[in-house]
Formats: C-alpha cells, structure tokens, sequence
C-alpha cells in the first residue's frame, strides 16, 4: 500500500485554488486543523474529484444566506487541511480504508481505555 501524502490546506475555490490530489483511485481525509478533528474521510475511483466535490462551509453567501441558512458544524475553508493515500484499483481503496478505519477505531479506543484507567473509572 502506498503512504500518505503530506497535509495540504484545503483549497479555496472562491479565490481559483485547486485540489492537488491523484485523478484515480485512493482514500482520502480532511480535517480541522486547529483542532483537528475529521471532517471527511473516505475512498473514491478519483480522488481528485471527491475532494472538489466534497460540501464545505466557504463563510461566504449574501447577507440573507448568513441570516436563514441552518448553523452549520463545518468550520471555514481556510481551516482545512487534506492528505490523500493513492492505490492501484478502487477496490484496493475501499480495503485501505477500511484498515485505516479499523485502526483509527482501535487507538481510540485504547486512548479512551488509558484514560480511564488513570482516572481510575472502571472499564467497560
């Protein structure tokens, strides 16, 4: 399996920025950088467009947009930062990710087990 890519801020299209991410297949992952927290976080056929395509809050619209629009959770786009993981085949991809899932999933929950037990709560 291929390696992550660096962390690249998200860009922003309003000011003609553009995705620097593999046209084919791969995972890909984008998060809050001051806090960082996951926004997105999945497999594609083309990356590149996953990323284009993905619904970010630009902090922008017109002044009745601001007023009426739901309170959004997405932070700005200037708050963003990306990485992507190439692979050979879509279905390669959608394996990565699930690995990567797995163990996101495995040290939280360790980090919540060591956490626990220095406090000295029992475990469940």
């Amino acid at each position: 399996m291929q390696t992550w890519s660096t962390w690249k801020r998200f860009p922003n299209a309003t000011s003609g920025d553009s995705v620097e991410a593999p046209i084919g297949p791969g995972v890909y992952e984008v998060r809050h950088t001051p806090s960082g927290r996951v926004i997105a976080f999945g497999h594609a056929g083309n990356v590149a467009n996953a990323l284009a395509e993905l619904k970010v809050d630009d902090a922008g619209g017109g002044t009745w947009t601001r007023l009426f629009r739901r309170v959004s959770p997405k932070p700005p786009v200037n708050e963003l930062e990306y990485r992507t993981c190439a692979t050979a085949t879509r279905a390669d991809a959608k394996t990565a990710a699930g690995r990567m899932q797995k163990l996101r999933q495995s040290y939280w929950r360790k980090r919540l087990e060591t956490g626990r037990a220095a406090r000295g709560w029992p475990s469940n």
